[in-house]
Formats: structure tokens, C-alpha cells, sequence
């Protein structure tokens, strides 16, 4: 996750402590960037959206062996203990478990901060009020598109309002949202209409999803944007970030999901900003690119562990059999050992490239659905041979 608005402007903002590791504002100081995980937690697979792009392949039904509220509890007693920085409950739908206020509440009385992942359509005044009350402070907001497209692209007539509305409630309700969209061809034309729409209503934080092929979202993969359509829109990205800064709006923009973003900040603050190469260069070093297993980590509907959200394929473990901190820190388990440690294992391409200290070989799933090998090229770095070169 790269914070293009820290990056280009210089501007602090909230969750900079995770990605940097810098002071926090009682002037203390973080610990070591990504030295415990964030922790994505589909609480549910049950969805009442039929999404082209969802990892996870939800649907509107009851799964089988997904968590009890009281096994729940104990593995965040356990990420409590283990020292996790954020737990973010996503699904599915998260709001579809009766039992979210509950299990949101619980997680704030141990210490552990809540976020919140929903599609935004079942956020209603009421939930809205009881999830504040429980502890919750920071809810995203899924939208690919606006009106029809985004309604097509999450299957539901209704969704873009439903979502609209939910996202209205979420705001009045005190609540820091970020808006999210996922890019491909055919939701990147909504693009400068859904920075409209974060500025005309106030929220905060906007967060774009390069595409990831996992779960109904491999059937995509044709409709992910070519190399030359990603680099024209990652650069609107930079120019309507310093837009809403200099018109004093700050809207907070974030990609997500391509560490190459980060070199190509780089060479294009080159040419347009040139003072911002030093503190970005330092910044993006710090973070130090993809961290599935390390930085990250998922925990699924039935309790199996996975290096990162996306990465349904890879399993290292079960909390029912076994404790999410002891299967993390278990040196034994192959793949996690691997992915902390990568670079032997990456191809030449990202083991040869001068931005390996900011990528990390960018996203592994990716590479593992597009060839069937998860230590081959993303196919989404965009970087040209002459970029990636010393």
C-alpha cells in the first residue's frame, strides 16, 4: 500500500506509523516497519453482492465451519497477546454476521485497533451507530464505478445507491472511511468521477486496487489494464493528488496491490517534483514493498491462515488446530520462510532490478495465477527494462 499523498506532498496521515515505522503521536516510537502483521480476517464468505473480482468467490449463502463468535473471540485473544497491529474484519460481507458488533468490541477492549471492509450496502443509521459504540472507527467502502457501472460489476441492481447511502451513514456516524476501487478496463473511465465524488462527500481517504487475479477475479485477467493504460492511469493518480492538495482539499489517495507504482513515482517526481525524490525514496525503503507473510496475513471464514488476502491457494495453517502466532512464527513452515527472505527465489528480472529494496517482487499470487509459478514475474510491473536496470 503505497500513500501517494505522503509521497508526492509530504503530508503525514494516519497508518504512517505502520507503514514507515515512525513516532507515533505520543512521540514513543513504532516498532520496526511490518514486524508484526496486519491481520485481513474474513469473518464470513457470505455475500449479499455477486462481484466479478472477488477473491474469495462469495456468494449469498451459509458456509460450513465458519468460526462461533466464542472460537472467534479466542483467536483475537491470541492476535491480542501476539501483538498484531490492526485486525481488519472482511468477508463476504462482514455485516451479514449478526455477531460483528460483538466480535468489533471485543477486539477494542484487548488492544487491537478494528477496521471495517464492506461493500457499504447493509450500513444502515442503526449499525452504523452500534459499530461506532463497539469501538470501530474505520470502515472502507468498496465502489467500481458509478451507478450502473458498479452495479454491473457487482452483480445487484441498486448497489452504487445502497452503497452511497451506506457511505453517507458511515461519515454522520463519526467514522474515517476510505472509498476503494478496484482497476480494470472497465471501471478505470470511472475514475475521475469517483475522485469527484471522495471530494464532493467529504471523504477522507481513497484507496486504488490494481487487480488481483484471484477467486472469480482470475476470469478477469483479459480485462486487466495493458502496461501503457496502467502507467497513464497511475500518473492521473499523481496529478489529482497534488490537485486536491493544492486545492486544499487533501484528499488521502493510496494504490494498492503494485510496488511498481512506487519506482514510477519516483522517476516521474523526477521530472515534475523533483524535491520530493530524497523523502520518497527514504519512505518507500522503509516500507520496503510486498510483505505477504510477513507484514501481512489472512485469516479465512473456517480459520485457515494465508500469506496474504488474495492468496486462497496457499494455506500455512489452521487457528482451530493451532494458534495464528504460533503458526506465524513457526521457522519450519516453508513458504512463509521463503517470503520474508526472497530474494534467492525471485526470477532475474526482480532479483536483477535496481527497485528490488522498494517492490519485493511485487504481488506473488499474481504471478502464481497468470503462469502457474508463484516465483516467476508479476505480469502487472509495468517497469520497462531500461527502468528496472542500474
Amino acid at each position: 500500500m503505497l500513500n501517494i499523498t505522503r509521497l508526492l506532498c509530504g503530508v503525514p496521515t494516519p497508518g504512517d506509523d505502520l507503514r514507515y515505522g515512525e513516532r507515533k503521536t505520543d512521540g514513543t516510537r513504532a516498532e520496526p516497519v511490518h514486524a508484526k502483521p496486519v491481520v485481513v480476517w474474513n469473518i464470513t464468505r457470505r455475500c449479499n453482492l455477486r462481484c466479478v473480482h472477488c477473491y474469495s468467490s462469495s456468494v449469498d449463502s451459509l458456509y460450513p465451519g465458519e468460526l462461533s463468535t466464542t472460537q472467534a473471540k479466542s483467536v483475537l485473544e491470541d492476535l491480542s497477546c501476539f501483538g498484531i497491529p490492526v485486525v481488519l474484519f472482511s468477508g463476504g460481507e462482514p455485516t451479514t454476521r449478526l455477531d460483528l458488533p460483538d466480535l468489533v468490541q471485543y477486539a477494542a477492549q484487548l488492544g487491537l485497533r478494528p477496521v471495517l471492509s464492506t461493500n457499504g450496502t447493509l450500513l444502515t443509521s442503526d449499525l452504523v451507530g452500534c459499530l461506532y459504540e463497539a469501538g470501530l472507527r474505520r470502515i472502507g467502502i468498496s465502489l467500481d464505478g458509478l451507478g450502473p457501472t458498479n452495479d454491473a460489476f457487482r452483480g445487484k441492481d441498486g448497489a452504487f445507491e445502497a452503497a452511497l447511502s451506506g457511505i453517507r451513514e458511515s461519515i454522520r456516524g463519526g467514522m474515517r472511511l476510505s472509498l476503494r476501487v478496484t482497476l480494470t478496463t472497465r471501471t478505470v473511465r470511472s475514475l475521475p468521477g469517483l475522485f469527484d465524488l471522495a471530494e464532493q462527500e467529504g471523504i477522507p481517504r481513497f484507496c486504488i486496487y490494481h487487480l488481483a487475479y484471484a477467486g472469480r477475479g482470475r476470469k478477469l485477467l483479459p480485462f486487466d489494464l495493458s502496461h501503457e493504460d496502467r502507467r497513464r492511469t497511475v500518473e492521473y493518480i499523481f496529478d489529482r493528488t497534488l490537485q486536491s492538495a493544492s486545492n486544499g482539499i487533501g484528499l488521502e489517495v493510496l494504490t494498492v496491490d503494485n510496488h511498481a507504482d512506487g519506482a514510477h513515482l519516483l522517476m516521474w517526481s523526477a521530472r515534475h517534483a523533483p524535491d520530493r525524490v530524497g523523502p520518497a525514496l527514504r519512505l518507500l525503503r522503509r516500507n520496503g514493498g510486498n510483505t505477504a507473510g510477513k507484514g501481512i496475513a489472512c485469516i479465512d471464514n473456517v480459520g485457515d491462515v494465508h500469506p496474504d488476502q488474495f492468496w486462497w491457494t496457499q494455506t500455512v495453517g489452521n487457528v482451530l488446530e493451532r494458534p495464528f502466532s504460533e503458526i506465524w512464527t513457526d521457522p519450519d513452515i516453508d513458504l512463509l520462510a521463503k517470503l520474508r527472505d526472497r530474494k534467492a527465489f525471485l526470477p532475474k528480472r526482480c532479483s536483477e532490478c535496481r527497485w528490488l529494496d522498494i517492490c519485493n517482487g511485487n504481488l506473488r499470487v499474481r504471478a502464481e495465477s497468470a503462469t502457474r509459478d508463484l516465483w516467476s514475474s508479476d505480469p502487472a510491473c509495468y517497469l520497462t527494462e531500461g527502468e528496472i536496470r542500474v
